[in-house]
Formats: C-alpha cells, structure tokens, sequence
C-alpha cells in the first residue's frame, strides 16, 4: 500500500527516515511543472494598530480586488463555520454555552439562530442576558458566513460560493459546489478545511488566509504540526498551471516557526525544528502518549472512578521510571451530548507489560456491568481533546 502527502506526520516521516519502517519516495517537484506560489505574512497586530477593523487586511484586500479586475478565481480559508463564534455579555462576562455540552454556541446569521457545532442542538438568539438581565450582549468572533457577508459588502458586484458543513447537508453537494465554482466562473470560493486540498482549480491564483491562528490554540501537542499541514496544504491551491500563485496569510503570530516554514514551503525545516521540540518534551515518536477516557451522564461517579483508576495505575507503574501517569483531570471539553468526560494520560513506551495493565483494566472495568460508563483507552490518538 502506498500513501503520499506534501506534510506527512512528524511520527510518519520519522518512521522512514530514521528507524526505515516506512519506504520514503519523493515528489520533488509540482505537477505540470508549476511554481511555488509566492507566501506573504501579515501581521494581524499591525493591521489593527492602523486602524483596520476589518476581516481583511489591505494587502489581501487589495490582492482580491486584482484578481477581479484580472477575471482570475481567489480562495478564502476559514477554519471557522457560522456568522460569530461566541456570544458574551459585556455587563458581566456571561457566555452562551449549549445546555448539553460545555462549549459556546456559534450564531449563524441566514438561519438568525445559535447551534452547537458538537451535539447540533439550536435555539433562538439572545439578546437580553439570563445572568444579569443586560442588553450588552455581544457577538465575538467570525465564521465563514461573516467572512462571506463581508465580501460581498466589500466586493458587490464578485460572485461568491460558500463550502462547510452548513452548505453541504445533501447528498453530492459537495462535488456541486466544486463544480460549480471551477465550470461557471465564480470569482472567489469560501470555506472550512473542506478546500484545503485534493482540489486543483487552474484558474485559482490567490487563497487567503484570514485567521491563521485558529489551529495553532488548540490543546493538542500537534498543535504545530496542524498548522503547518493546513497552511501549506491551502497554499497548494494557488498557481496550480501556468498562472502564478500568491498565498496571504494573515496571522496574530507571525513569528511562530509553523507559519514561518509555510511561507517558505519548507517540510524539512519545520520537521526539524518541531521534532527537536518533541524529543525536548518527550512526545511521539520519542515515546507514546496513552489516554484512558471516562465518559457518562453521572459526573461524580465519572471523577470516582477515574479516581480509583488513577490510583491502581499509579501503584503499577510507579517503580517504572520510563512511564509518566498524570492525575485525572476533566477533559479540554468536559461535557459532550449531556455526558461527562474525564481523562488520565499516561506517558512511556507502550510495552507488552503496559498494554497487559491497560487491558486488565479494561476487562476488570466491563466485569463490573458499568454500562451506564465508557471508558475508552487510545494510543497516540488522533484527538486529545
């Protein structure tokens, strides 16, 4: 079997360049021969210290609206559904959360209603606050319908065409919208990590980034590693034939070393530098990250058994000076569709003797009927969160 990718995981690449478990085959060059699109950074901090409120800052305003005048196709990118993120109340710092999982509702301003991007629930917008009864309220953040609305305030007289999950709800809509943007000449394509990549466009000669940050906060040790794949990623979208490609990218963090190596379209220089930093912390593939999750309705019998768990961890891996095992904490989103979650990391080499202890674990914990409880064990998952 053959797998290729332009950003492969750090653990992938380390695998076929230094222990040789993976064949590694290179692509050097770009189809058809096409040039790296040139990459420009704009620092965010900047832009608002000149006064430029807006979700664009002028040099991509100013790139967009050349790409007009020149009838060649942009791409916007961001990661970010929905019209505003959270909503607040300025009085006395309430936010708006959903009743069934502990994260903030994102409004969406077509359907005027807030929904919870993790369970779905919906409800109606709020404009006085249920905690102190101000009028203050307001709404934080931009989604791609905002970004969306903003073009065309900006931009009245360019076609636009929106793709994320709010867009694509019936069947082959996705492959519709695609088309539709490459066959009818639509000037600028909006959306999620739904355009990031497998898409070729030969007409598309700018992507813009508008908020580059969104992935490098999220509490993951791949943090980095995200945002270097997405970024560079949806930088392969420009220039894809014979017309040059420019990628903007707008960012709070210009200096950070993963936006930096995307603007140079630099694999090595980012692996290099963030493997460095994993050996230094000790995460894969310098060992493995093991998570045992604890989800259920009841959240003290939750904390009581990840607790006990702890505990008989604890005292088998103790004497193990290889092994890390961290007290249960509440996951980064603690409630999801009305279930409490909690979990322990335990860090060290995954041994035959840990994979023992884990699955007694496991077989002890299901000897005990607790079906109103899951617990979950992962290796190096793909999501911590």
């Amino acid at each position: 079997m053959y797998c290729g990718s332009a950003t492969p995981d750090i653990t992938t690449y380390y695998k076929a360049t230094q222990t040789k478990e993976i064949t590694l085959l290179e692509l050097t060059k770009r189809a058809n021969n096409a040039q790296v699109p040139k990459v420009e950074i704009i620092d965010l901090k900047q832009e608002l210290a000149n006064g430029n409120h807006s979700m664009l800052s002028r040099a991509l305003y100013s790139e967009i609206e050349k790409n007009l005048k020149e009838k060649h196709q942009t791409i916007l990118f961001l990661n970010r559904r929905g019209y505003s993120t959270f909503i607040m109340c300025r009085e006395c710092g309430y936010t708006v959360k959903c009743r069934n999982c502990n994260v903030s509702m994102t409004y969406h301003g077509y359907e005027n209603k807030l929904k919870c991007h993790y369970c779905g629930q919906e409800s109606p917008i709020v404009t006085i606050c249920p905690e102190c009864g101000s009028k203050k309220i307001r709404y934080f953040g931009a989604g791609t319908q905002k970004l969306e609305q903003e073009i065309k305030k900006q931009f009245p007289n360019c076609s636009t065409i929106r793709m994320d999950t709010d867009t694509v709800t019936k069947k082959n809509s996705h492959e519709q919208i695609l088309n539709k943007f490459k066959n009818e000449g639509i000037d600028i394509l909006i959306g999620t990590q739904m355009v990031v990549k497998g898409h070729h466009f030969p007409k598309v000669t700018l992507v813009g980034v508008v908020a580059a940050d969104s992935s490098l906060n999220i509490d993951d040790y791949r943090a980095n590693e995200r945002t270097f794949q997405i970024l560079t990623q949806v930088a392969g979208r420009a220039g894809r034939e014979n017309l040059p490609g420019k990628v903007i990218i707008q960012t709070y963090n210009p200096q950070d070393f993963s936006i930096q190596a995307a603007q140079k379209q630099n694999y090595l220089e980012f692996y290099e530098t963030e493997l460095a930093l994993r050996k230094h912390l000790k995460y894969p593939p310098f060992c493995d990250i093991i998570v045992v999750r604890f989800e259920g309705k009841d959240e003290n019998k939750i904390k009581t058994l990840a607790l006990e768990s702890y505990n008989e961890l604890y005292k088998q891996l103790k004497n193990n000076g290889e092994v890390a095992v961290f007290k249960p904490m509440p996951a980064p989103i603690d409630k999801i569709q009305n279930k409490y979650r909690w979990r322990i990391i335990i860090k060290g080499n995954m041994t035959s003797d840990i994979n023992k202890i884990c699955n007694n674990l496991l077989k002890e914990f299901y000897e005990k009927n607790q079906k109103d409880i899951r617990l979950t064990i992962d290796v190096n998952s793909n999501n911590m969160i």
